[in-house]
């Protein structure tokens, strides 16, 4: 069984602050308003995996009214998600993630990105897929006010796969 969801998110951004997108402190004037680092990268994943897990979502799992996550990295989120999906017997397929910002450029972090979540989900860099998007100065995106992503997860059941792979192997010769 093949099950998707969508994640979004979107954080005010504020003078001062550190800017943590996919777990990378990237360089910049500005940081996310948020009860965690406000990682928008990583809150729009971890809803996408909720969602297509049928869990619901990152408020109900990590309420910004519970301490334990004042100034979390949400990295720590998608770290609790792997043992959440192996319950379920599904596994992460495929990641595909927009950041939307007019600045600063994000392209040469995405590397850096792919591996720190990657790690945190327990999955291959190459499953994530991150893009950048700029707001064309639309809106409190565009005006470089708020920073917002977009994620899509794909998760496989491991039931499927491993009856598919019991087929496979039950007419080779030996």
């Amino acid at each position: 069984m093949i099950r998707t969801g969508i994640g979004y998110d979107l954080h005010r951004l504020a003078d001062g602050r550190k800017l943590m997108i996919g777990g990378v402190a990237v360089p910049f004037d500005k940081g996310p308003v948020g009860h965690s680092d406000g990682d928008v990268l990583a809150h729009a994943i971890c809803d996408a995996v909720l969602g297509a897990a049928g869990l619901g979502d990152i408020g109900t799992h990590f309420p910004d009214t519970d301490p334990k996550w004042k100034g979390a990295s949400s990295l720590r989120f998608l770290e609790v998600l792997p043992a959440m999906l192996r319950k379920k017997r599904e596994r992460i397929a495929n990641i595909d993630a927009v950041v939307i910002c007019e600045r600063p450029k994000l392209g040469p972090h995405f590397p850096a990105m792919r591996d720190l979540l990657a790690r945190a989900l327990g999955i291959h860099p190459e499953q994530i897929n991150l893009k950048a998007k700029t707001n064309e100065g639309v809106d409190a995106v565009g005006r470089g006010e708020a920073i917002a992503a977009y994620a899509v997860v794909t998760l496989e059941s491991t039931a499927s796969v491993q009856r598919s792979a019991r087929r496979s192997t039950r007419g080779k010769s030996r």
